[in-house]
């Protein structure tokens, strides 16, 4: 198979879309959006949980108390959510790209799927289900 076939070949595959949908247009910007604030929110868990504190002062307490505030709990959850969907994404791209046979990239796909419901509601569940500790106050 040439180089301009294989090309024509997963131009056309792409192109099973319906029709008006601007899932890939929406999808590309999500990419980006997503990627700048991870960026910033993963640098600003590193200079909280690793520059900030030593790395010797964390433990269950330190997230304990660290959890006590809804503030806390969004943010990481908020990192949890941008960097799951934003590798799901990109891994989306990459089964469209590299996987060919119909059957495996619908297996890739249904599993890239259920791994991301699976992990999210996983670490959604840990985040909220989280007791808030009455005795245990911030600063």
């Amino acid at each position: 198979m040439s180089l301009g076939t294989a090309t024509r070949a997963a131009y056309q595959r792409r192109m099973l879309r319906p029709a008006g949908s601007n899932f890939e247009l929406w999808s590309w910007y999500f990419f980006r959006v997503s990627g700048v604030l991870v960026l910033f929110l993963v640098f600003g868990h590193l200079l909280i949980v690793h520059i900030i504190n030593n790395v010797d002062v964390i433990n269950y307490e330190f997230v304990a108390l660290r959890w006590q505030t809804v503030g806390w709990r969004l943010y990481d959850w908020l990192l949890l959510f941008l960097a799951i969907v934003h590798g799901q994404n990109g891994l989306r791209v990459l089964i469209d790209d590299y996987v060919h046979p119909r059957g495996w990239r619908a297996f890739a796909h249904t599993a890239n799927w259920v791994f991301l419901g699976f992990f999210l509601a996983l670490g959604t569940m840990t985040i909220v289900s989280f007791p808030f500790m009455p005795g245990l106050r911030p600063g």
